[in-house]
């Protein structure tokens, strides 16, 4: 006969690996979904740019857009989920599946019943609202009466996408990755389709962008439901406060909103002080930060969303030594992919600007203020990155208090950072705000690592920085030396610009892993060290 305690311990075994697979296999999922999101995302800027440019209209557009996005953040996708998941998953560990549904349907009736009080204030108060978040405008009453408008349209996204992010929460709650991981995308087809098609339809042609915007909100909500009622819990909306878990919610949601507000308020500080800059300021900043974050979401969320898992494991199973191995692999792999990055965007900022944005309504100046803050943000590319693989060395062992407090001492020194460089450098000295204080981030996030010990660099960091440093010096001569002038990128066709983008990054992307497989850095080397 069988020991069932032996039993017990081999399927254990045999479950762990299986259990890893399927994480990697859902952060697979997600990072490919989340790739697709983002290249879609450039292709919608390109179009909004071509369109639309660095004008006032745009500028009125990209703040109305904004002001719904800082709500869902400030309170659906930030305070709200972060208190919303962890008592959703104690319903189903210990009640039963009708105590679930009940608990579903009631938070899912309260905080629509907010969202549409909010939202009917928003649009009632639309004018006086965008002057809270650019103030600027009260001496400009066209840019003031025309965002106004457009926020009345776009402001009820914020209930749509509110309680898409609801539904989400649900869904991931159940392993069900994939709907949550590819909402994005149909707001991304949803703009493409307002520029190409819906702008034709009005006077004033952004006012297409943001029923665009309200669209979007509706198909991203829209497609919750069957997966929702596939495991069961497409609500019923009941608004019950007095509801034990609704209660509970709102208790955990005082201080993450704590954490997720200074967030969000430095980010309404930007855009308060871009306001009061010359027109383009706003859009200036979108185009060159939409650009930076493109390596970011394809490259440092993947990793983290790979690591994370597997520390949590190693956390669980006191493996001090691969905990620390985990995260030493993340971090030379996020150096080895972002430093190139950030020096190949500073480097070739102005034409990889041109190639993509300088169409139809934006022109050579706005690619040059472009320039100037894309410039500044890829000086904190890299801490960006380091960010996403440093904190979940914190998430693993379930400590949440840390890098909340090292998050909220940096964005206060954003915010000090914004009014001391705003003046001298305008919109890049916002840009360079947001940088500097990433670089305070991630410096925090390493320290308190190595304070408690919990990472130590592994051996050969030395040689691994002269082969970085020798990589990337080999690809910026390439790049400097192959690159043509701002003239010629500027006379050329986007064929032809397409065409010789693609040749300068092939031959400094040839240039930089060339001198690291020369110098003895070889794939597999990364392969080992995952975890």
């Amino acid at each position: 006969m069988s020991d069932p305690d032996t039993d017990t311990a081999t399927a254990g075994k045999t479950q762990r690996p299986q259990r890893a697979a399927g994480l990697l296999r859902s952060s697979g999922i997600v990072g490919g979904l989340t790739m697709v999101s983002r290249v879609l995302g450039l292709v919608r800027d390109i179009i909004l740019a071509t369109f639309f440019g660095a004008t006032a209209g745009a500028d009125a557009f990209f703040i109305a857009f904004k002001i719904p996005n800082f709500f869902r953040r400030l309170f659906a996708e930030g305070a709200f989920a972060q208190a919303f998941v962890p008592v959703l998953s104690e319903y189903r560990e210990k009640r039963d599946p009708q105590a679930v549904r009940d608990f579903v349907d009631h938070v899912a009736g309260s905080l629509a019943l907010v969202l549409a009080l909010v939202t009917l204030l928003g649009v009632i108060f639309a004018p006086w609202i965008v002057l809270v978040f650019a103030p600027g405008y009260y001496d400009s009453p066209e840019k003031l009466a025309l965002t106004g408008d457009l926020l009345r349209i776009t402001f009820p996204y914020l209930l749509l996408i509110s309680l898409t992010a609801f539904a989400g929460a649900v869904l991931n709650s159940h392993g069900r990755f994939a709907v949550p991981a590819i909402t994005p995308v149909f707001l991304n087809l949803s703009l493409i389709s307002g520029a190409l098609w819906f702008t034709g339809w009005f006077d004033t042609p952004v006012v297409g962008l943001a029923w665009a915007v309200f669209l979007a909100g509706v198909v991203q909500l829209a497609i919750q439901a069957p997966a929702l009622a596939r495991i069961g819990l497409l609500p019923r909306p009941r608004p019950d406060f007095q509801d034990e878990g609704v209660r509970r919610v709102l208790k955990l949601m005082v201080p993450a909103l704590f954490a997720v507000s200074v967030t969000q308020i430095n980010l309404m500080l930007d855009t308060i002080l871009a306001s009061f800059l010359p027109t383009g300021s706003i859009s200036w900043l979108f185009y060159s930060d939409r650009l930076s974050e493109l390596p970011l979401g394809v490259f440092g969320i993947a990793i983290a969303t790979v690591i994370l898992p597997g520390l949590s494991r190693q956390h669980a199973a006191e493996d001090v030594s691969r905990f620390s191995h985990t995260l030493d692999w993340a971090i030379r792999l996020v150096l080895l992919i972002g430093v190139p990055a950030a020096l190949a965007l500073i480097v070739l900022a102005e034409p990889i600007l041109t190639t993509l944005f300088q169409y139809g309504a934006l022109t050579p100046f706005d690619v040059q203020m472009s320039a100037q803050s894309l410039r500044a943000y890829a000086v904190g590319l890299t801490a960006f990155m380091l960010v996403k693989v440093l904190a979940p060395g914190y998430f693993a062992r379930q400590d949440m208090k840390t890098p909340v407090s090292i998050a909220v001492r940096a964005m206060v020194a954003n915010m000090g950072l914004n009014l001391l460089l705003v003046w001298p450098l305008a919109h890049a000295g916002l840009a360079l705000a947001t940088s500097l204080a990433a670089l305070l981030n991630a410096g925090l996030l390493y320290r308190g690592l190595r304070q408690r010990e919990v990472y130590q660099p592994g051996a050969g960091w030395q040689r691994f920085a002269g082969q970085m440093l020798a990589g990337n010096l080999a690809m910026v001569a390439v790049l400097l030396a192959l690159n043509p002038a701002l003239a010629d990128w500027q006379a050329w066709g986007w064929q032809q610009r397409s065409l010789q983008m693609a040749l300068l990054c092939g031959a400094g992307a040839g240039a930089y892993f060339l001198v690291l497989f020369v110098s003895g850095i070889r794939v597999g080397d990364f392969r080992g060290r995952s975890a």
